[in-house]
């Protein structure tokens, strides 16, 4: 997961940031908010292969946090578990079929 998320800053940094600050700044609306911002951020990601490896092998925890958060819109941190399942599966994705290199920290 360590590696999915330094692709995802090295390549999304502005649209994973533009993305958080419209939800830190929207609490009760950031769904319908921040709706497009959430779309940039998913075609910047959408396209690297380790990404789609986790997306993949880890979609219904996805699908469930995704669900939460719909639900709890006002209280987003009452989906802390569900985001720690997504994660939890996230770190047993073999990504040695990803087909890419992974960045080493520097």
């Amino acid at each position: 997961m360590q590696a999915a998320m330094e692709i995802t800053v090295r390549y999304c940094r502005k649209e994973m940031e533009d993305y958080g600050m419209c939800v830190a700044s929207n609490p009760s609306s950031w769904q319908q908010q921040c709706q497009e911002l959430k779309m940039k951020v998913a075609q910047c990601t959408s396209s690297h292969p380790v990404i789609r490896k986790i997306r993949a092998d880890c979609a219904g925890e996805f699908v469930a946090f995704e669900h939460c958060l719909r639900e709890h819109q006002a209280a987003v941190g009452s989906c802390h578990a569900h985001v720690s399942r997504f994660l939890a599966c996230a770190e047993t994705v073999d990504l040695a079929g990803a087909g890419c290199a992974i960045p080493q920290p520097t």
